[in-house]
């Protein structure tokens, strides 16, 4: 057959798990890094970053609604996915996610974000007009007292749902890291560092895009960029992805030292087929790249131009080598036979239900998500020291 090179299993031909299996870790991954970047100004009281807070929060919500939207597409009756909250099935990873989903979406994200913005909508439902005011006025959910007792429960218990939110976050997307982990059939998958490799990945690219969203941001509204808080996000961005780069390093090296049976298989698709995604795209360009850029930003001083510059090409090519190695992990690991005798190819259609227009639309529809978001509730700093 073409494409297919020694033996493969009759199953194995054609991959069960396409690109928009990529996305969906991918999108999830920048929902939690996102939340963690906006934890460090509620719970370890970072101050330099507290610009980005509301920004963070809205970026990691826009993500969050269209995560599970990858999965619906790839399933063959997405009408039936309700199911699994009406019959959960618990030794099913993939069916226990939704529930993890559920929790992160409704009890801590969505919570955090009113309560962080009750005030403004509070003060928007007094005095906008038209359909607008009737939409915060929904949004207030009854409660418009704004006295200064009510304000410090809002902040207490804000605070509250923000710690319980970080580990919720690493769950989030540990889990996925989880489900490939789990599946011990597949050796390219199954390390027990997966899941914190896959976390530390999503709060590198999490970082990442709220660096870029929070500098097009500014720019767009011709508002001057706070440096400072550029800095310390940029400095969070080298640490993490510093971390998630010796874990990647790590577990390469178990690989190569404990040399099973089936390593001559995955070096054989390392130097082959994954040539061009894992070797040049996610290591060279994706990681070394950037840490370069950010460590020579750390060491040295520049202009505040070229800072940003530099931070801004550093965070892109984060942003396309964390997606390489999402990639690397879910169309690579089904590129060789559980045999280790033979080899398929994967070739991404265009228009098809999982081709790579929807993954496109797919990858478009966060920031239109976040656009109306950011009209509807406005992070700036200086839109509330107004409001206030």
């Amino acid at each position: 057959m073409s494409g297919v090179e020694g033996f493969m299993y009759p199953n194995e031909v054609e991959l069960q798990w396409s690109l928009l299996i990529v996305l969906y870790p991918y999108i999830t991954g920048l929902v939690a890094g996102a939340f963690i970047l906006a934890s460090l100004e509620r719970v370890f009281k970072v101050e330099a970053v507290k610009p980005t807070y509301r920004l963070a929060l809205l970026t990691a919500l826009a993500f969050l609604l269209v995560a599970p939207l990858p999965l619906q597409l790839h399933l063959g009756h997405p009408e039936r996915s309700f199911e699994m909250y009406l019959t959960p099935h618990r030794s099913s990873a993939m069916a226990m996610f939704g529930f993890v989903y559920l929790w992160y979406l409704t009890v801590v994200l969505l919570l955090e974000i009113w309560l962080e913005y009750r005030p403004d909508i509070v003060r928007f439902a007094q005095t906008r007009t038209g359909v607008t005011r009737w939409i915060y006025k929904a949004l207030t959910l009854g409660s418009e007292n704004l006295s200064p007792s009510s304000l410090r429960i809002d902040d207490r218990v804000g605070y509250v749902v923000t710690v319980i939110g970080i580990p919720s976050a690493f769950l989030l997307h540990g889990y996925v890291g989880f489900i490939f982990g789990s599946v011990k059939a597949n050796p390219w998958w199954s390390t027990p560092l997966m899941p914190v490799v896959f976390l530390f990945s999503a709060m590198t690219s999490g970082i990442a895009a709220v660096l870029v969203l929070y500098v097009i941001s500014m720019k767009l509204r011709k508002t001057p960029i706070d440096m400072r808080c550029l800095d310390t996000v940029a400095k969070y961005l080298f640490y993490t992805f510093v971390i998630d780069f010796s874990l990647e390093m790590l577990d390469l090296v178990q690989r190569t030292y404990e040399a099973d049976e089936s390593f001559r298989s995955l070096d054989f698709m390392v130097h082959t087929r994954l040539w061009l995604s894992q070797v040049v795209i996610q290591i060279f360009l994706g990681t070394l790249g950037p840490l370069a850029v950010l460590a020579v930003t750390q060491l040295r001083t520049f202009s505040e131009t070229l800072r940003r510059r530099l931070y801004i090409t550093a965070s892109l090519l984060t942003l396309v080598g964390i997606f390489a190695m999402r990639w690397n992990v879910v169309i690579g690991g089904q590129l060789f036979s559980k045999s280790f005798l033979g080899y398929t190819t994967y070739k991404v259609q265009f228009a098809a239900r999982e081709g790579l227009l929807p993954a496109i639309a797919l990858m478009i529809l966060p920031f239109v998500l976040f656009y109306a978001l950011v009209k509807l509730l406005p992070p700036w700093q200086e839109h509330k020291a107004t409001e206030a």
